[in-house]
């Protein structure tokens, strides 16, 4: 008798020292061949979708606990100022477009054809002028015509050769297309009106926002009519892979675990066989209550510990419920 009571008191005392832990957890821990167990819980990284600019929310296409998938449409805020944007950017851009295509074919044929009956006409005069030369000059050596008038033959058909020269050039310039300058200018700012369009289209499909990842909505936090601030979550979803177990190993177990070792994991109602993967083990230790540092008090020393759920678990459980976890013998 006396033998049983000192070993049941040695474990009830060791028991009592590490109060701070759930008393089942080591109540087990004092069963002879029973797996150690510690006590944690299930935490969840929420996704929260919110739109870059603010504005009226004016659908809202889920509700809390909706299970949605990616790319499906979430929520979408007004868009008539970002809608007419858009429209006047890309007017903007097939005006600068158009005067691009303008530069580069040059002149209409009509107003080709016009220059070029205007540079026949010059011929025409210019060879009129020769041929009254060339009498003007015949007249000269019969001696009927002075110098003078030799001399206004001449002259005058100097000016009919430079202005049939001078429309022969413009008819030559009407079939080319604008200066390489002219061009590049015209290319650039077309090139800035599409970079408008973009612009535009982007802000005009941040009104209407898809959900990024497929999960549950846990939660939404606005209601159709409500302003939305710019940067405002408008929804929380939770991804199935989003789901970790957190707990805390004491420093004396800490040399059992490694990334990557799979845990067994147990709670109220859950099937059986639930399983996680380490995946985090914090380098920093941390006391159960507030105690003095000391070797006496180093059973005390905790360190959290993160697991991925693997499996089944990843949709039997649940944030915030508590679990029990089994480490591998």
């Amino acid at each position: 008798m006396h033998i049983i009571w000192s070993t049941s008191r040695r474990c009830f005392l060791r028991c009592v020292r590490f109060a701070a832990w759930p008393l089942a957890a080591f109540l087990a821990a004092c069963s002879p061949g029973a797996a150690p167990q510690l006590q944690g819980y299930i935490e969840g990284e929420y996704v929260r979708v919110a739109a870059p600019f603010a504005g009226k929310l004016q659908q809202l296409a889920v509700h809390r606990g909706d299970t949605i998938a990616a790319g499906a449409p979430l929520f979408a805020l007004e868009r008539e100022n970002e809608d007419a944007a858009r429209r006047e950017a890309a007017e903007r851009m097939r005006a600068a477009e158009a005067r691009l295509a303008d530069l580069r074919t040059g002149k209409r044929p009509t107003e080709v054809a016009s220059v070029d009956q205007q540079l026949q006409r010059a011929n025409a005069t210019r060879d009129l002028s020769a041929a009254q030369l060339r009498r003007q000059q015949e007249l000269y050596r019969a001696g009927f015509v002075s110098a003078a008038a030799l001399d206004d033959a001449r002259t005058q058909l100097k000016r009919d050769d430079a202005a049939a020269a001078d429309l022969q050039a413009q008819v030559a310039t009407a079939k080319l297309p604008a200066r390489n300058q002219e061009i590049q200018a015209a290319e650039a700012e077309a090139k800035a009106a599409r970079e408008v369009v973009a612009q535009s289209e982007w802000r005009l499909a941040q009104r209407a926002i898809a959900a990024p990842v497929t999960g549950r909505v846990h939660d939404t936090y606005y209601v159709i009519g409500d302003w939305v601030p710019a940067g405002s979550p408008v929804a929380s979803l939770l991804p199935p892979g989003n789901l970790r177990a957190r707990f805390y190993v004491p420093e004396t177990q800490l040399a059992q675990l490694k990334i990557g070792q799979s845990i067994g994991l147990a709670c109220d109602g859950c099937p059986a066989g639930l399983t996680a993967t380490i995946n985090f083990v914090s380098d920093r230790a941390e006391f159960t209550p507030p105690v003095l540092y000391s070797k006496e008090s180093r059973g005390k020393l905790v360190y959290l510990v993160e697991a991925r759920l693997a499996g089944g678990a990843a949709t039997a459980l649940k944030p915030g419920q508590p679990i029990d976890v089994t480490l591998a013998p």
